[in-house]
């Protein structure tokens, strides 16, 4: 054998996997360039002291408060709306002079980056309202949808009227 043809015999069985490789390597490349492939994403969120406060002596059907403490590793987000299949419905309140929405309640809880921001009934807060029968101890899953960080659900332990 002349050395072309050895080197043609050599060649001949790796090229069609050598193309194979390149071509799925192209293709694998178009699909993560285009947002198929999803992202790595870390928490940059980090939640503490997730409280409902139970509704005092009205009972059900009131409101309750709630207490949290959202550590934001990131970038700046913003808390927009949350949901909780134990209350027909959450609001986001503050007390202050905040600019709030023509309905009364905030529109956007801005989360500073690489800061902590707490919730409680003496300031920004979250209101279920009317959160049906809530037992101290009970874990009450609460849906949080952030601006950049989307939605995360957190689970709010129910404490004694008042307490965080």
């Amino acid at each position: 054998m002349t050395g072309s043809r050895a080197m043609t015999a050599l060649v001949r069985p790796v090229a069609a996997p050598i193309a194979c490789a390149a071509v799925l390597t192209g293709l694998l490349s178009a699909w993560v360039a285009t947002g198929g492939g999803g992202t790595l994403r870390r928490m940059p969120l980090k939640f503490e002291l997730a409280a409902v406060s139970a509704p005092g002596t009205q009972g059900a059907g009131t409101a309750a408060g709630t207490y949290l403490v959202i550590k934001n590793l990131g970038g700046p987000d913003e808390l927009l709306s949350a949901r909780a299949p134990a209350s027909r419905r959450i609001v986001l309140t503050r007390r202050g002079t905040q600019p709030l929405g023509a309905d009364g309640m905030l529109q956007a809880l801005p989360i500073p980056a690489r800061s902590t921001t707490s919730l409680s009934p003496l300031g920004a807060d979250l209101v279920l309202i009317g959160p049906g029968s809530l037992q101290v101890g009970q874990a009450v899953p609460v849906t949080l949808t952030f601006r950049h960080a989307g939605r995360i659900t957190v689970q709010f332990t129910v404490t004694p009227p008042g307490t965080p």
